[in-house]
């Protein structure tokens, strides 16, 4: 059964716990949304949750706790349909959650290098399965949270986990080059955007310093916003519609991509 919401809108922002993703809920449901706050656990998103309700008096009603580990896909399958039970109507995901490419090559019990399947794959997945929900009606939208580091970027077809050769800035920004080219698949309406360089955890793969991530939350939330116009496969810079890397908009690569994704999620995005 749907939970009931005082609102008409509903985004589900993964990684919500902290950083742009916790200051893009909190924005949403300051601004009238109803806001599925993902979490590597239930706990962790319920805290989160919580800060809200007690720190700028966010309407409880508004916030609703999810937990699902992205170095799991088996999670992110029980992510997927728990939303799409409660919520067969999703107005926006946002795909924000990240993590930074470990110095030592890590693969995940799914087989997969932990970046790509977290920043990229476990999203891939996600929105696959919730593609029913977010295009029930008119005006749904995925918004990706990428990175300017897609563009030194290179997809390794024949070794995306980067076996034969690991370097983490490399992996993180191999991910970031694949959720940007997730973007312009056609199953779905969706942007990807460079939130700027921002003083969160993976700030050290950017610069020493970095503007506040409620600063960068701002340009996610502008573009979840149903009044802004935008056309599939757009790659903002903050505020800017601009070109993306070539490969980003290339048919061929969008294909090729997919391919090489629902092979390595196995059967669970059918």
């Amino acid at each position: 059964m749907p939970d009931s919401a005082p609102s008409s809108r509903t985004v589900l922002v993964t990684g919500a716990i902290s950083g742009i993703g916790y200051e893009t809920a909190r924005q949403l449901a300051e601004g009238g949304a109803t806001v599925l706050m993902h979490g590597r656990t239930t706990e962790e998103a319920l805290a989160a949750a919580d800060r809200l309700i007690a720190t700028v008096g966010v309407d409880a009603r508004r916030l609703h706790p999810y937990g699902a580990d992205f170095t799991h896909l088996d999670e992110v399958e029980a992510l997927a349909r728990e939303v799409g039970e409660r919520h067969p109507h999703l107005d926006v995901l946002v795909n924000n959650a990240g993590i930074a490419a470990p110095e030592r090559h890590t693969i995940t019990d799914d087989g997969n290098e932990i970046a790509f399947q977290v920043n990229f794959l476990a999203h891939y997945l996600l929105t696959c399965l919730l593609e029913p929900a977010l295009t029930s009606e008119p005006g749904g939208r995925v918004v990706n949270v990428s990175s300017s580091l897609h563009r030194t970027a290179s997809i390794q077809w024949g070794d995306p986990h980067r076996a034969r050769r690991y370097s983490r800035v490399a992996a993180y920004a191999q991910s970031q080059l694949a959720l940007t080219v997730f973007a312009a698949d056609p199953r779905v309406t969706a942007v990807s955007v460079h939130p700027g360089v921002c003083d969160t955890a993976l700030l050290p793969l950017y610069a020493h310093e970095g503007v506040t991530a409620a600063e960068g939350a701002t340009y996610v939330a502008r573009l979840c916003d149903p009044t802004v116009e935008i056309v599939n496969g757009a790659y903002y810079d903050r505020a800017e519609r601009v070109d993306p890397a070539p490969a980003a908009t290339e048919d061929r690569t969008v294909r090729r991509l997919n391919k090489l994704a629902d092979l390595l999620v196995g059967n669970r995005a059918a």
